[in-house]
């Protein structure tokens, strides 16, 4: 069971990281404002991702790659935060609603226990 959940975790991030290049827009929609510079951000992250899944999927590399997913996936937070900060129940997006932003930060949440699950498995 550990050895799926590392694979499933390690496909998630690559592709995820895949997807930064293929709908840009989209993702650096997500990255608040005041960071500025979202092309360099959702650039280096979408890279990171795959390196990171790269790295979770190796079992002799698992360790290291589940840690560095779930600091990653940690660093997203500011993101979601943000999102919940500006979250209004007037937005025509569900993302944009007190509700939807509220559900990013709890998925986010779970994908860090997710990404902490597989490091501790492969320690």
């Amino acid at each position: 069971m550990h050895a799926i959940a590392a694979v499933a975790l390690a496909v998630f991030l690559a592709v995820t990281g895949v997807m930064h290049f293929l709908l840009p827009g989209y993702f650096r929609m997500l990255v608040p404002a005041w960071l500025r510079r979202e092309r360099l951000l959702v650039a280096a992250t979408g890279a990171t991702e795959v390196v990171v899944g790269g790295l979770v999927l190796v079992p002799w590399s698992r360790l290291a790659g589940g840690w560095a997913a779930a600091i990653l996936i940690t660093c997203y937070q500011v993101s979601h935060v943000d999102a919940l900060r500006r979250a209004r129940p007037d937005r025509p997006r569900l993302l944009e609603r007190p509700a939807g932003a509220v559900a990013r930060l709890v998925v986010n949440v779970l994908y860090i226990a997710w990404a902490v699950a597989v490091a501790r498995s492969a320690a």
